[in-house]
């Protein structure tokens, strides 16, 4: 089959494929049917209990992942966001394509198939539609669908919560760190934190085993808070193997980002902004894909204001454990990081 147009959405090549185009096949060593073992329990944090702060640093240290259950974040406001995404993504083309973003021209927010550059030049069997939902100063509201009904409505009220959840783990991970309870809000910018909220789409898929909803990486953000659906999809990488995180039911998945530390496993190391100055560890991921069913997730991205320059809390850095990165501006970072930049 000839090389797919830019302009085809995973979700309208899925409805007419039988076999996967070839730019979507991934290399031998990166498939999930052949580099897969297994699946695996990483830490569920209540966070109605006694001590589960504790837990959190250390899900930090060991994982860099966790999921947390009673967060706070009522069932009915998570499954209003959920509808309103599936009912965008249900809407014909020509209506979605009314969001598209454009990178050219600087338009980032927005619906479309492809963010980042792939070394290998291969694709991810993936659509998304991305937006900021915070602070109100940095909102372009003229990106936000007016189809579905309820859709601004859904995404305030879901950012609501996630604001307060983020400020509670900051929280917690600061204590875990042996420093003030504030320490980490005010280091990423406080109020002026950026929550971007983007909706993953991961269609049924003819060869789910050759490719990836989503290819290794970890996120630039501070934190990730995540909803999925209840389709198995997302995996991590831990003690050399790609394992399945299992879903788990009313749970919410917390990544720790680059920000707060970035894996030795990342080609853009020297770039690290590293607050924890090696204490937490940002966890290295994908995504698979699904022969019969449609995966979904909504994250919400923390991240610091462009501007902000971010390096290892004072703190942390001692003679016996002296700075391991130099603070760099957010901004500089994400560059580098999109366009895979040395």
């Amino acid at each position: 089959m000839g090389k797919v147009q830019e302009s085809v959405s995973v979700q309208e090549l899925a409805s007419s494929l039988g076999a996967l185009p070839p730019e979507f096949v991934r290399s031998e060593q990166d498939q999930p049917g052949a580099t897969t073992h297994g699946g695996v329990e990483v830490p569920v944090i209540d966070m109605s209990e006694p001590g589960c702060g504790a837990r959190v640093a250390a899900a930090a240290r060991e994982w860099g992942l966790f999921q947390v259950v009673n967060h706070g974040v009522p069932s009915e406001v998570i499954a209003e966001l959920q509808r309103v995404g599936r009912d965008f993504f249900s809407l014909p083309r020509e209506e979605k394509e009314r969001y598209a973003m454009d990178p050219a021209s600087g338009k980032i927010e927005g619906y479309g198939s492809k963010l980042q550059k792939d070394l290998e030049g291969k694709k991810t069997w993936n659509d998304f539609f991305f937006h900021v939902v915070a602070p109100p100063e940095k909102v372009d509201h003229a990106v936000w669908p007016d189809s579905p009904a309820g859709y601004r409505e859904a995404n305030e009220a879901y950012c609501a919560h996630i604001q307060r959840l983020t400020f509670e783990m900051f929280e917690l991970l600061s204590l875990g760190l042996g420093v003030d309870k504030g320490a980490m809000a005010e280091a990423f910018g406080g109020g002026d934190l950026v929550f971007l909220q983007k909706i993953n789409y991961y269609p049924p898929c003819p060869q789910p085993e050759l490719t990836l909803g989503v290819a290794p990486h970890t996120d630039m953000s501070t934190v990730t808070i995540l909803v999925p659906n209840e389709v198995q999809g997302l995996q991590v990488f831990k003690d050399g193997h790609w394992y399945d995180a299992k879903y788990v039911p009313d749970a919410l998945i917390v990544h720790i980002g680059d920000q707060i530390e970035a894996t030795s496993l990342s080609i853009h190391v020297q770039y690290s902004i590293i607050f924890s100055n090696g204490a937490y560890k940002a966890v290295l991921h994908r995504t698979t894909v699904n022969k019969e069913k449609t995966r979904m997730s909504w994250p919400v991205f923390v991240e610091p204001p462009g501007e902000l320059v971010v390096g290892p809390h004072p703190q942390l850095v001692t003679d016996e454990n002296p700075a391991k990165y130099k603070g760099k501006k957010y901004k500089d970072y994400q560059h580098c990081k999109i366009n895979k930049l040395p």
